[in-house]
């Protein structure tokens, strides 16, 4: 499977997220596509966010399935000593947030040509990785 396209976990989360219908409708969109990936963070972001803070938290063996059936196969990205590494240069470069300069990290590893995020600087470009907002 192709794709250029990096996920932050709030992509996803909206998907889910009644209370706001455009960025449900828009989160939805984007995941019905085939063209995008995440990071092991992304899933377990989503799985703490799912099981803790949605009104109404997904049960354990509904999150495991859309982990398993949805998520996993798109999870390109494991940890390593490099995307740390790599999180911590750009934490240091651009006083990210650390748990977000690891998402950039995780979309310059598996070459992203472009990361949706609702919680980073729309239009900044990190190493030829295009940051835009998708709402």
């Amino acid at each position: 499977m192709s794709a250029d396209l990096f996920l932050d976990t709030n992509v996803i989360v909206y998907a889910f997220h009644s209370d706001a219908p455009e960025k449900q409708r828009q989160a939805k969109k984007i995941l019905a596509k085939d063209d995008w990936f995440v990071s092991w963070q992304v899933i377990q972001e989503f799985s703490s966010v799912a099981l803790q803070k949605f009104a109404i938290p997904l049960r354990p063996d509904d999150l495991n399935d859309y982990v398993a059936l949805k998520l996993w196969p798109r999870c390109r990205i494991l940890p390593s000593r490099a995307v740390f590494a790599k999180a911590i240069q750009i934490h240091e470069r651009f006083h990210f947030r650390y748990y977000d300069s690891l998402i950039v990290a995780a979309a310059l590893a598996g070459e992203a040509r472009r990361l949706l995020s609702e919680d980073l600087q729309t239009g900044q470009k990190i190493a030829g990785l295009d940051i835009q907002s998708p709402f």
